[in-house]
């Protein structure tokens, strides 16, 4: 029962955040505290940010990206969000070493990987160093092959249907 489990929570469709913090929600209800880390929001105002705090210490979150990550190409901007993401992993990295967390949730590093800003291997020496106790989620789209079968559950949202495909952009307390 010790054992670590690793979650991917990846695909086009949305609830991927969602999903991982229902389990960060879950945990709290047995006393077992989240971590979360964010790899792409940003100092934004997020309801989830709002939420964690009136649950803390069972849930903390840390938005420690840049915003989202559309040009890599420009090569200030990827090394921009490149710093942050090493940050974040070191962050996480200090933070899970305390012993005071059951859950490590990486939001969005998934998408930091398939955009090149990390290597898949940067990520998966980063699990492999962490507490053999501390289960761990991983979102995001795009979710790499290695980081797959590293995983021992892996969940694909599947988009059907969205309303941005109608002109309705993110609505407060769905998208953020």
């Amino acid at each position: 029962m010790n054992k670590r489990l690793i979650i991917v929570f990846t695909g086009n469709g949305k609830g991927k955040t969602t999903a991982s913090l229902g389990c960060a929600f879950r945990a709290a209800g047995h006393k077992m505290k989240a971590l979360m880390v964010q790899f792409i929001k940003s100092d934004w105002k997020y309801g989830e940010l709002e939420t964690a705090k009136k649950l803390r210490p069972e849930i903390e979150i840390y938005p420690m990206g840049r915003g989202y990550v559309f040009d890599t190409d420009n090569p200030a901007r990827k090394k921009e969000h490149k710093t942050a993401a090493e940050a974040a992993l070191k962050f996480a990295e200090k933070k899970t070493k305390t012993g005071r967390y059951d859950f490590l949730i990486l939001d969005e590093i998934n998408n930091i990987v398939s955009l090149g800003v990390l290597s898949e291997t940067r990520l998966l020496s980063f699990l492999k160093k962490l507490p053999r106790n501390l289960n761990i989620i991983l979102t995001g789209r795009n979710a790499g092959r290695k980081t797959i079968q590293y995983a021992d559950l892996v969940t694909e949202m599947k988009e059907i249907k969205h309303p941005f495909q109608k002109g309705i952009l993110a609505r407060k307390g769905i998208e953020y």
